[in-house]
């Protein structure tokens, strides 16, 4: 008996996520960054901050819970850590460099390394020491604000799923991935609250930036992308992508 195989049909080209929807994303999570920023270099969130760090700690200043939940939520934060997320995101440009979309590949790497150079900027312009008002429960250095890993994971895992969502047309399926990945990115900046090695200002404006960043490259960045790629693609490689409402 034969055995019966399945042909996949892969879209050559991605379908564009609407740029004005994620211009509007974009301003909306930065004017919000903007408002925490202002707020901390004025130290107007000292309140909340400590009352967000203290939140879930019982007298000995540690985390509530089963012993075992330290190392599930170091487990999480891993994901917003240097070396898994980079992974990720080089495996992410792997697959979309293999099924085609030489475009969204490039513009996701563009997306991922100049996010990078972005939060150093914003972290060594600030200079916000971390918290020191509960033990640290695992080594963290350099400046707090806003939070790298809720930052670099937001883009990372945000950028991915637009780049992935594209390729459907569904409005049902695209929501379904980029909502996954800002759950995602919020879990992993929640996990550096818990750990004690942020001020839940610094995760929640990391966050921001990181989603305000991604919704940002997906519109501005998507023209040099697509014009360095056609600059090395044959001409009738490259028609316009249709634009997803």
């Amino acid at each position: 008996m034969a055995n019966e195989t399945e042909t996949i049909a892969v879209p050559k080209y991605g379908h564009r996520i609407d740029p004005r929807k994620s211009l509007g994303l974009a301003l909306l999570c930065w004017l919000v960054f903007a408002g925490i920023a202002w707020a901390v270099a004025r130290g107007q969130t000292a309140t909340f901050d400590q009352a967000g760090m203290l939140l879930w700690r019982g007298a000995d200043l540690l985390p509530w819970g089963p012993s075992g939940l330290g190392e599930g939520v170091r487990d999480l934060t891993a994901l917003g850590g240097v070396l898994l997320r980079n992974l990720v995101a080089i495996m992410a440009v792997v697959a979309l460099l293999f099924i085609g979309l030489r475009r969204e590949a490039l513009l996701l790497a563009l997306t991922v390394v100049l996010a990078w150079v972005v939060n150093s900027g914003i972290k060594n312009l600030v200079g916000r020491p971390r918290p020191q008002i509960v033990p640290h429960l695992m080594e963290a250095g350099g400046n707090s604000f806003p939070s790298g890993h809720s930052f670099n994971s937001a883009v990372v895992y945000i950028s991915i799923a637009l780049a992935f969502a594209a390729l459907s047309r569904r409005h049902s399926v695209r929501a379904t991935i980029i909502g996954a990945a800002l759950v995602v990115s919020l879990v992993i900046a929640w996990s550096r609250v818990w750990l004690g090695v942020h001020w839940p200002s610094d995760v929640l404006a990391g966050w921001l930036g990181g989603a305000g960043w991604a919704f940002l490259a997906s519109a501005v960045l998507y023209r040099p992308a697509k014009a360095a790629v056609e600059a090395v693609s044959e001409p009738a490689d490259s028609p316009p992508p249709p634009t997803v409402h």
